[in-house]
C-alpha cells in the first residue's frame, strides 16, 4: 500500500493528494487552481483574489 500525503489547496481549500498539485513554499496549489490562475487575465475580477491567496504562501504564520 502506498502512502499518499493529503494537502489543503491554499487557493480553493479543497484537500488533494500530492500528485494532484504543486507544493510552493509552505503551501500547496491544486492542479485546477493552478490552471485557472495561469489563464486568468489581470483585468478579471478573480485576479486580486489569486494575488491575495498567493501572498499568504509567502507570509510567515503567526508573524
Amino acid at each position: 500500500m502506498e502512502d499518499h500525503h493529503v494537502y489543503r489547496c491554499s487557493i480553493c481549500g479543497e484537500h488533494k493528494t500530492e500528485g494532484e498539485g504543486i507544493r510552493i513554499v509552505l503551501g500547496f496549489i491544486c492542479n485546477g487552481c493552478e490552471t485557472e490562475m495561469v489563464h486568468t487575465d489581470v483585468k478579471d475580477a478573480k485576479y486580486p483574489f489569486f494575488i491575495h491567496q498567493m501572498k499568504q504562501l509567502f507570509m510567515e504564520k503567526n508573524a
